[in-house]
């Protein structure tokens, strides 16, 4: 749980994936097309990468990725960036904490 904490307090915008998810490429896409950078960190690629999927579904997510953090704060999976980018939440949340300058 401290490794997850630690690399999602790093950045203003980070994603924890896997290379063959594909709502996690779907996610990652919409950060670049808001014009965010995030830090990605693909489970499947990391040594710890199992350990990291367990704290994540400690967390609460479920799927273990795509798992999102805005600020340092856990903000979901798929369904809840594609719920808050929706209802235009999401880009103001990407401003607030200085991922996109917009």
């Amino acid at each position: 749980m401290d490794k997850v904490r630690d690399l999602a307090s790093k950045k203003a915008a980070v994603i924890f994936t896997k290379s063959s998810c594909y709502m996690c490429y779907s996610i990652k896409t919409l950060f670049y097309e808001l014009g965010a950078s995030p830090a990605i960190h693909e489970l499947d690629h990391d040594p710890n990468g199992r350990d990291m999927e367990w704290a994540l579904r400690g967390l609460g997510c479920d799927p273990s990725v795509p798992a999102v953090f805005i600020g340092g704060r856990f903000v979901g999976s798929a369904k809840d960036v594609i719920s808050l980018h929706v209802d235009g939440s999401l880009k103001q949340m990407l401003m607030d904490a200085k991922a996109i300058w917009f």
